[in-house]
């Protein structure tokens, strides 16, 4: 019984740990609002009036985002964290 035990608890564990990367990406398409070079943050504000804040890593593929703010963006994004802003 103990082994059983051990062995479904072992099972959860494992399964918790494999959808904390679930690879699921968001889209959001909208106006930049803002965007703080220091912090690597960005406000889009989406078609349905609510502003969402995101966040640069160094692996996000944005050229020249300062030059976006303001006009219609598309941003790829997983957790919060941009895979890529596109304009349009």
């Amino acid at each position: 019984m103990k082994t059983f035990l051990t062995l479904v608890a072992s099972l959860t564990l494992a399964t918790g740990i494999a959808y904390a990367g679930c690879g699921k990406k968001e889209t959001t398409t909208g106006i930049l609002e803002k965007y703080d070079a220091t912090a690597k943050a960005l406000v889009v504000k989406g078609a349905d009036g609510k502003s969402v804040s995101l966040t640069l890593t160094p692996d996000s593929k944005a050229a020249n985002v300062q030059a976006l703010v303001g006009k219609t963006v598309t941003v790829v994004s997983e957790h919060k964290k941009i895979d890529s802003v596109t304009s349009g």
